[in-house]
């Protein structure tokens, strides 16, 4: 039977995690270049500016990114982390809750490419060269980690193997570097289950 803590923690957890999904996103797009015209960058957009405002006074561009939305990111993530170890009878560390944080947010980062690679790779199949809003936005995300391993692996008459290697690289980082990484950051068994 589900506790009031485990209901708690399954809340916040699952509408954290949506609206980290959506700033960590915000940033993506930014980062590809994306197409802000695109409905869906203007619901990200829109579901992050309350809180991208205020940041945006205090933190400045970097290289042409919005560095204030990856922060609002890592502050997310780690308020998130901090309440389920909170609801979870552990003491919370402030030290450790900045790398966690951070390795947080580099496996959710992997896991968008992964799905964006996997919805590029059905689209190709059932509807190549869609213009829908959200097929335009998934190549826009999935070019820049293609484009790497289109320029080492050939096309072989048509069929384009690269996203074979994109997922296998993806899936390196996903399954060895970040256990790793949560283990050597002495993450708890808790937050590692979001990761």
């Amino acid at each position: 039977m589900l506790g009031l803590n485990d209901a708690a923690i399954f809340v916040i957890q699952t509408l954290g995690s949506l609206y980290l999904l959506i700033v960590l996103l915000r940033f993506i797009l930014q980062l590809v270049r994306a197409n802000f015209y695109n409905p869906l960058c203007q619901f990200a957009v829109k579901a992050t500016q309350p809180l991208l405002k205020p940041l945006r006074r205090v933190i400045p561009s970097m290289f042409g990114l919005d560095m204030s939305s990856l922060v609002l990111a890592l502050i997310v993530q780690m308020v998130l982390f901090a309440v389920i170890l909170l609801l979870s009878g552990y003491s919370v560390d402030v030290l450790f809750l900045a790398p966690w944080a951070l390795i947080g947010i580099f496996a959710l980062f992997l896991k968008i490419l992964f799905w964006a690679m996997i919805i590029s790779v059905i689209l190709s199949w059932v509807a190549p060269g869609s213009h829908n809003p959200g097929a335009e936005l998934v190549q826009q995300i999935t070019e820049p980690v293609l484009a790497p391993f289109r320029r080492i692996i050939p096309n072989l008459g048509g069929l384009d193997i690269s996203p074979i290697f994109a997922f296998i690289a993806l899936q390196l980082l996903q399954s060895w570097l970040i256990p790793r990484l949560a283990y050597y950051a002495l993450m708890p068994k808790e937050l590692f289950g979001l990761i």
